[in-house]
């Protein structure tokens, strides 16, 4: 821009000994003189701007060394700053991936324990334990004492338990594992010889009640055997203290465990109590 202006001031300088000698008239001239004049106050203001800016310039340069001096001086190295500084982004970036991959599974088990809590309309108790969210089942409901054969009213309640998981896509697609347990009242004798026996086999009879063909003389649960396992915990997992005839009654139960899925794998607690 400079550099322009003063070659036009310099042609329009040259021009005027042309025009003075052509017989232009003097309104003519002083125009001229004025375009010229014009011209040569805008060089010198930009001029002025360009020293300005130059000045301005080197004040940050030189305030950027100051603080370099200062920080090497403090024992900051501004290499590990930026590393430092380049880790925490990764840490923060790092924390946001995984906050939205606990809210979207916050939100899978919100809609589980939704679906699951249809099942209390049938009086029974939906809850997480040992990180597991299971369906517990009153096992003097389903049992006789020290009998492993389902009574009539256990067995309506399997088969709405098992009509609730069958029409849901979303939770027939779940592994659960049936759980039998008992009280620490000693078992003995008969073909079970103890209470690991008989929560075993109180485990398996539900399990293969809830996977029986629904079509059978006997109907079942007709859910999918590769989705179901079974076991046994005897006295080892109490829900109460086995003090008094109530609390032995909660001890012995049979659970329907929902087994988490491997990005599930954390505190189901933590996520049931909106913490």
């Amino acid at each position: 821009m400079n550099f322009r202006r003063a070659t036009a001031l310099g042609l329009l300088t040259l021009s005027f000994g042309g025009l003075a000698g052509c017989g232009y008239s003097e309104e003519e001239w002083q125009a001229k003189v004025r375009e010229v004049q014009g011209l040569q106050q805008d060089l010198n203001a930009e001029k002025v701007a360009h020293r300005k800016t130059m000045d301005d310039l080197n004040d940050a340069h030189a305030q950027i060394e100051q603080l370099r001096a200062q920080l090497k001086k403090a024992g900051v190295d501004l290499s590990n700053l930026n590393a430092d500084l380049a880790e925490q982004r990764a840490a923060l970036d790092k924390l946001r991936r995984d906050k939205e991959q606990l809210d979207e599974i916050r939100k899978r088990f919100d809609l589980l324990k939704e679906k699951l809590e249809t099942l209390t309309k049938l009086g029974l108790n939906v809850t997480v334990r040992n990180n597991r969210m299971m369906i517990q089942l009153p096992g003097d409901v389903l049992f006789d004492s020290g009998r492993v054969d389902l009574k009539r009213e256990g067995k309506e309640i399997l088969l709405q338990v098992a009509e609730v998981i069958r029409n849901d896509p979303q939770l027939l697609a779940r592994n659960f594992q049936v759980a039998g347990h008992t009280d620490n009242v000693a078992f003995k004798g008969g073909p079970y010889k103890d209470n690991w026996g008989l929560s075993v086999m109180r485990a398996r009879e539900v399990l293969s009640f809830l996977i029986g063909a629904p079509e059978a003389k006997d109907p079942g649960g007709g859910l999918p055997a590769d989705r179901w396992s079974a076991a046994g915990y005897g006295d080892t997992d109490p829900v109460a203290s086995n003090d008094t005839p109530d609390d032995r009654r909660l001890n012995r139960r049979v659970e329907l465990v929902v087994l988490p899925n491997v990005e599930e794998m954390l505190d189901l607690k933590s996520l049931a109590s909106g913490k």
